[in-house]
């Protein structure tokens, strides 16, 4: 789910991933359009020109406790994640304007957005591949995917049936339980070691929630557009944290086929299994919801608007699976509460507690505390990757394209 190129032009290339024993898969032909297998500019990544050999020559270029502060690397990291942050809060306040108006299609809803998806990042894998190559690729690693497509489809499905029950910023809330997800997958699958500062940080963090959610009872600021039972209120909690919990899971999944594959062919794959997924899900369980729907020029333009934001944080988030990791891309998405309130000023006529900037702070100084004690390469480096990331891919934001290249990651 990222751009293609890098800002100087420079496509992606892809390094064979090793397998059970360590060794690396076989090279197949290059098809005409381009070969995916990882190569420099020059034709020998380990030999070009400057090139950086190890994680630790890279990594001693800076020293301290702020190494990683020190780096753009940190900035463009904190500023993706509030940009993602906005557009999944974009994508729910659409959510709650649907229902709004009386159109609930959770599968349908999010159908769009994988063909959107399909028809861009599979055309270009297709182009890139060919359709041999790209058939050979679905028969082999395909189960991968169907399993993160799964995965995702059901994270959005749960989560856009939530506003039906409740209320968005209770919904947005409880997406916290995805951080818990990815921290224990992440340490024991693929062993990830939290250092004390991240720990830290994630738990100021979540602190800064509890501020909004104590603002919230105080002010009764969440008001719903529409009244809600405690029954719908607590079945809706409940849907919002089956969802935090595919996505938690899914955003462990891609992080990892993320850092061995180019991004194309990953969310290429993610969009053609979920399209098929989501369709059936859609055809089995929003017919009568379809039918009864509110169809107007205002439904069509949330819809447009929910599929083009949707979209761009598919395409976006990867980036950030690459140069962060799955738990700083879900810390990061906890400003979303604080967007979404600021944003229902106008819309839905809310009002800002005095409480809701302090929590925006708070969340802000948990993500500066994450990185703390962090080096220059801060959390590029995957642990399952190798010491110098030789089982990786050399894509933009990776550990390996800056080890390999010496280059600045965009």
């Amino acid at each position: 789910m990222a751009t293609l190129q890098g800002k100087g032009g420079v496509s992606e290339h892809y390094a064979p991933a090793a397998n059970a024993q360590g060794s690396a898969e076989p090279s197949e032909p290059k098809h005409a359009h381009g070969s995916p297998e990882f190569v420099s500019d020059s034709g020998d990544a380990n030999t070009s020109e400057g090139a950086v050999t190890s994680v630790d020559e890279l990594e001693a270029s800076k020293r301290g406790r702020f190494a990683y502060f020190k780096t753009r690397e940190f900035y463009i990291v904190l500023v993706l994640g509030q940009i993602l942050a906005l557009c999944l809060t974009s994508t729910n306040t659409f959510s709650s304007l649907l229902v709004a108006e009386g159109t609930s299609i959770p599968a349908f809803q999010t159908f769009f957005n994988y063909v959107l998806l399909n028809i861009i990042y599979t055309c270009f894998t297709l182009y890139r591949y060919g359709f041999k190559r790209w058939g050979r690729m679905v028969l082999k690693d395909g189960w991968k995917y169907l399993i993160l497509a799964f995965l995702d489809v059901q994270g959005n499905y749960f989560t856009v049936l939530a506003y039906r029950y409740t209320t968005i910023l209770s919904a947005q809330l409880i997406n916290f339980f995805a951080i818990v997800t990815v921290v224990i997958v992440s340490f024991l699958f693929l062993h990830v070691r939290y250092h004390i500062t991240q720990v830290a940080g994630i738990l100021i963090c979540i602190g800064g929630v509890g501020i909004l959610i104590g603002s919230d009872h105080l002010t009764s600021a969440t008001a719903p557009l529409n009244p809600i039972s405690k029954g719908d209120q607590v079945k809706g909690d409940l849907f919002a944290l089956l969802g935090a919990f595919c996505y938690g899971l899914s955003n462990v999944a891609e992080e990892f086929l993320v850092s061995k594959r180019p991004l194309y062919e990953v969310v290429g794959q993610l969009a053609f299994w979920g399209m098929i997924i989501n369709g059936v899900q859609a055809g089995i369980f929003d017919r009568a919801y379809f039918r009864s729907a509110t169809w107007n020029g205002k439904v069509g333009g949330y819809l447009v608007g929910y599929t083009l934001i949707l979209a761009m944080f598919y395409s976006l988030a990867p980036l950030m699976f690459r140069l962060a990791s799955a738990a700083f891309f879900n810390i990061s998405l906890l400003t979303g509460n604080f967007w979404g309130v600021c944003i229902g000023v106008k819309v839905f006529g809310l009002s800002i507690h005095w409480m809701y900037p302090i929590a925006f702070v708070c969340i802000i100084g948990g993500l500066l505390v994450y990185f703390v004690g962090r080096k220059v390469l801060g959390e590029a480096t995957k642990p399952w990757l190798g010491r110098n990331q030789e089982g990786g891919v050399t894509g933009v934001g990776t550990a390996r394209r800056r080890v390999v290249k010496g280059a600045t990651v965009v």
